[in-house]
C-alpha cells in the first residue's frame, strides 16, 4: 500500500510543490491549509492520490482534527511536513506585538503541535515515521529581509527539530528540517518587497534563487524508509548564502 504524507500549508507555493512531488514519489497526500479553497484546488490537480483538509496549525483542536481526517481517509501518515507559515516583512522597530504573536503562533507553535500530536500517534502504534519541518535561512543567520519575528520563529523550529529528534529516535521516528533560502516563488517577492528581493538576489553566490522542487526532493529523501540514520539535521538549500 502507498505511504501517506500530510503537508501543512500545502495549498500553494512551496507546500503545493512538496505535495505534488510526493504524489509523483508514490505517496497519498493530505493537503492541509487554513485556506480550504486553495487546499482543495491543489488536491484536485493531484487526483485521487490527494485530499484536502482545513487546518489552523496554531490550534490544538484543529491539528488533532487534521490528523483524525488524514487517518479516516488514507490511514495513519508515515510522513508529516510542517510547512505552514506566515511571513511579515517588517523592520524590527515597527513590529506590533499582535503581529509578533501571530507569526510565532503559526510558525513555531504550529510546528510544535504538529510534531507533538503526530509523534504521539506514531509512538502509540509503534509505527515509526518521519517528520520534516520547513525552517529557513533566516533562522540560521538572523536575516532581516523576512522580519525579526519570522527569523526568530524559524530559529525556534530548528531547535525544536533537534529536541524532538533526540526524544523520538528510540521509537524509529526521525525529525529533520530543510532550511531554504530565497526561492523562485512569486509569493516570496510579493512578501518581502521588490527592493528587498533585488538586494537578496544580488548577494546570491550562485546567482539564482532556489527551485521549490529541490526542496521537495530533499523532503522526499529524508522521508525514505532507509534514511533512519538521518535525524536532527538542518539541511541548507540557500544558493550559497550561508555556508558551514
Amino acid at each position: 500500500m502507498k505511504p501517506v504524507a500530510l503537508v501543512t500549508g500545502g495549498g500553494k507555493g512551496l507546500g503545493a510543490a512538496i505535495a505534488g512531488h510526493l504524489v509523483t514519489e508514490g505517496y497519498r497526500v493530505v493537503v492541509g491549509d487554513i485556506d480550504l479553497v486553495a487546499a482543495q484546488a491543489t488536491a484536485e490537480t493531484l487526483g485521487e492520490a490527494a485530499c484536502a483538509v482545513q487546518v489552523d496549525v496554531s490550534s490544538e483542536v484543529s491539528v488533532e482534527g487534521m490528523l483524525d481526517a488524514a487517518e479516516q481517509v488514507f490511514g495513519l501518515p508515515w510522513l508529516l511536513v510542517n510547512n505552514a507559515a506566515v511571513m511579515k516583512a517588517e523592520k524590527v522597530l515597527d513590529i506590533e506585538i499582535e503581529t509578533f504573536d501571530t507569526v510565532l503562533a503559526v510558525n513555531l507553535r504550529g510546528t510544535f503541535l504538529g510534531c507533538q500530536r503526530f509523534a504521539r500517534r506514531l509512538r502509540a502504534k509503534e509505527a515509526g515515521g518521519r517528520i520534516v519541518n520547513i525552517g529557513s535561512l533566516a533562522g540560521e543567520n538572523g536575516g532581516t529581509a523576512t522580519g525579526a519575528h519570522y527569523a526568530a520563529s524559524k530559529g525556534g523550529v530548528h531547535t525544536l527539530t533537534k529536541v524532538f529528534a533526540r526524544d523520538l529516535a528510540p521509537h524509529g521516528i526521525t525529525v529533520n528540517a530543510v532550511a531554504p533560502g530565497p526561492l523562485d516563488l512569486p509569493s516570496v517577492a510579493e512578501t518581502i518587497g521588490a527592493e528587498n528581493a533585488a538586494r537578496v538576489m544580488a548577494n546570491l553566490p550562485t546567482g539564482q534563487a532556489g527551485n521549490p522542487l529541490t526542496v521537495a526532493r530533499m523532503v522526499a529523501e529524508l522521508a525514505r524508509a532507509d534514511a533512519g540514520s538521518i535525524t536532527g539535521s538542518i539541511i541548507d538549500i540557500n544558493s550559497g548564502l550561508y555556508m558551514r
